[in-house]
């Protein structure tokens, strides 16, 4: 029993060492290449075939994060609190909503680009535009809030929600301020992998939101982010140092939102707590 014990540990931290080697061995190899060609005339305002501009890129992908997330998560959020705290177990509504939500997560974010090309850009007349690509997205990491959400919900004790009835609250007061406030940190998972899911994003936006390399002027402007950017010049095959810089920038940026959202959502968790 001992040997098998001994065994499996050893196994176990195999294959977390293996998994910390290469994840170092991907960002080490990234950033040697790619940091000693990043430039100041690669962060001007205005894109051209000369600096290769990523700033643009870069507003587009903050903008995208910021819509995606706002359109998806208080749907998704919403969506996991019916089926956990209101739902019973024999609704009808339970199984279908839960095997969508399981079909959708599994869908390739290629075919969900085709889906948001025939729908908005073509059948509402949206055209190549930021908020075709934050709709198609704001699909495509559904899946994701809702699971996220309602396992969250569920590791919150049911001694919790007892106490907070024996004391008067009626259930929608017990869920905003006993329920959401605990499962603040699965929903804060949720949306971190959320925003990575749509950094790192590329097929989906360039059949919706074009590959222009300007600052957009409105929604319905054209604009890439930063994965496409950093793909359409890798595609090119001239400017694979500058791709290498720019994935250098999109790992930052994601790390910056990364934190952000976590500060965001402690302070939100904290706060419901405290009342």
């Amino acid at each position: 029993m001992k040997t098998k014990s001994k065994i499996f540990k050893t196994f176990v931290y195999t294959a977390a060492a293996l998994t910390f080697a290469i994840l170092i061995f991907i960002i080490a190899d990234l950033f040697i290449k790619g940091i000693p060609y990043i430039k100041p005339e690669m962060f001007a305002l205005k894109y051209s075939s000369s600096n290769l501009s990523m700033m643009p890129a870069i507003i587009n992908t903050m903008i995208m994060v910021v819509l995606a997330i706002l359109m998806a998560g208080p749907v998704g959020i919403i969506t996991a609190i019916y089926l956990n705290e209101y739902a019973s177990s024999t609704n009808i509504l339970i199984k279908p909503v839960k095997l969508t939500s399981q079909t959708l997560a599994g869908i390739p974010s290629i075919v969900y680009g085709l889906f948001g090309s025939l729908f908005f850009v073509t059948f509402l007349g949206w055209k190549y535009s930021l908020l075709a690509g934050a709709c198609t997205l704001a699909i495509m990491i559904l899946p994701i809030f809702i699971t996220s959400t309602e396992e969250a919900l569920l590791s919150v004790s049911k001694d919790l929600r007892e106490a907070s009835f024996g004391l008067g609250a009626m259930n929608l007061r017990t869920i905003f301020r006993i329920v959401l406030p605990y499962a603040m940190p699965g929903i804060l998972a949720g949306i971190v992998l959320s925003v990575g899911r749509i950094v790192g994003e590329t097929a989906a936006l360039i059949f919706t939101a074009g590959s222009s390399p300007r600052i957009p002027r409105n929604l319905f402007s054209s604009g890439r982010t930063l994965s496409t950017h950093m793909y359409i010049l890798s595609g090119e095959g001239m400017h694979k140092n500058e791709a290498y810089a720019t994935g250098v920038i999109l790992i930052l940026v994601v790390l910056v939102m990364n934190f952000i959202s976590s500060r965001m959502a402690a302070s939100i968790g904290k706060g419901g707590i405290d009342e």
